[in-house]
């Protein structure tokens, strides 16, 4: 049946199987929990045809928390043959608000844990799967409002397609839309920012094994791949995350050792920037930005530029959590403040109602943007004992999250009347 161009979608009662869900699970593996035993009960009632369709995607998703990234995979495509809708159900007895996410079959970092924003909420959360085998129902699930959770990955470009399509009809607010999703690819979020006052991005620039290989061997300079390319440059392979693959290459010499341990056609390079402050530290920060307003999520302190939290350390420092603690504090009137235009202009291009960008301050003070995403964990799972700073800050932004949810939901509603 073709709905009318102006018709909005229908909406029905939602025909969903609850599950114990990503927070839930990821918290206890955090913690140290022992997951095997919960999934080899799951596996039993599988076997015996006595489990659910929520159970299977629990099943999924603790296999890959087990470390069995394909096998994980591949129970959550079969759930996802023949059950797409699944429910998170609100701590509350009764749900003040209900929240549809719209998510892709993609790894358990592929979409954006939403779960997490909203605990301890009054909110009821459903996940509607949306793949290209079986796509939109006809009728959706009745919710007061919607968020994309779909990441702009290769692997979600069907899904942000298939619900792109169906978004001038959506029958509720529909949160960051897929057209703006895509916008945070590493390769065009530099073209959307370039030229803001006070803010640096470097150029990241496609390039293929055949490049590198003839720029490594001296038949091509750097600009001849792009402009601002030289080294040292930071390279990349193409599709990976979590700083796989990613190396600082200080010369042609270089680029030949890297090239020869990576087997892929295709990676993204930069200029490397230097951003290490005057005491010879890498200082790097993970901020939300939530309805236009920045929050901080984390600081990162280490000697090494390639910073992620876990690598620098931050819980055998007392120093370094000291610093992390007033950083947060103090964000508003401190880091916010000073780069208060650069990041209202990065809000307004960017568009997205909710996204996680990693930025620092380079040598000039200036901020400096290293990506942008719409995936990142925001959590609330560190020890409270070692991070007492952590908690407060982190319901600041859960608090910031589910405000703009309902007004986005009054406002539809207001406009229905």
């Amino acid at each position: 049946m073709q709905h009318p161009v102006s018709a909005p979608i229908g909406v029905t009662v939602p025909n969903y199987a609850d599950r114990i869900g990503f927070a839930q699970l990821t918290r206890q593996a955090f913690e140290g929990v022992d997951l095997q035993p919960l999934r080899d009960q799951l596996v039993t009632r599988i076997t015996e045809g006595a489990a659910h369709a929520g159970e299977g995607l629990d099943l999924s998703l603790i296999v890959q928390l087990l470390g069995d990234k394909a096998a994980g995979l591949a129970i959550q495509s079969e759930v996802l043959t023949f059950h797409q809708l699944f429910r998170t159900p609100a701590a509350a007895p009764k749900p003040g608000l209900r929240v549809l996410a719209l998510a892709a079959d993609i790894d358990m970092g592929g979409n954006t844990p939403i779960e997490f924003l909203l605990e301890g909420s009054d909110f009821e959360l459903l996940t509607l799967y949306v793949t290209k085998d079986v796509g939109l129902p006809e009728t959706l699930p009745d919710h007061d409002v919607a968020i994309v959770v779909a990441s702009d990955s290769e692997e979600c470009r069907e899904t942000l397609a298939l619900i792109e399509k169906a978004a001038p009809r959506w029958p509720r607010p529909l949160l960051n839309r897929p057209d703006l999703i895509g916008n945070l690819d590493r390769d065009k979020l530099y073209r959307l920012l370039a030229g803001i006052p006070g803010l640096e991005i470097p150029s990241t620039i496609h390039a293929t094994r055949a490049q590198l290989t003839d720029l490594a061997q001296g038949r091509i300079a750097c600009e001849d791949i792009a402009g601002e390319l030289r080294f040292p440059m930071i390279a990349r392979p193409r599709g990976t995350h979590a700083g796989v693959g990613l190396a600082k290459l200080d010369d042609a010499p270089a680029l030949a050792a890297y090239l020869a341990e990576r087997e892929e056609q295709d990676f993204f390079v930069a200029r490397f920037v230097d951003y290490a402050s005057p005491d010879g530290l890498y200082r790097k920060y993970r901020l939300a930005m939530v309805d236009g307003k920045p929050y901080a999520c984390h600081m990162a302190i280490a000697d090494r530029w390639d910073i992620w939290y876990l690598n620098a350390y931050m819980a055998f420092s007392e120093e370094k959590r000291a610093e992390e603690a007033v950083f947060m504090l103090d964000f508003d009137h401190a880091f916010a403040a000073r780069h208060k235009a650069a990041l209202d202009e990065m809000s307004r291009r960017v568009g997205l109602d909710y996204f996680i960008f990693d930025c620092a301050e380079n040598q000039n003070r200036e901020l400096l943007v290293f990506e942008a995403d719409n995936t990142a964990v925001v959590h609330n799972m560190d020890p409270p004992v070692v991070f007492p700073y952590k908690p407060p800050q982190m319901r600041k932004i859960f608090a910031a999250f589910t405000a703009m949810l309902s007004r986005h939901a009054g406002e539809g509603k207001a406009s229905a009347a």
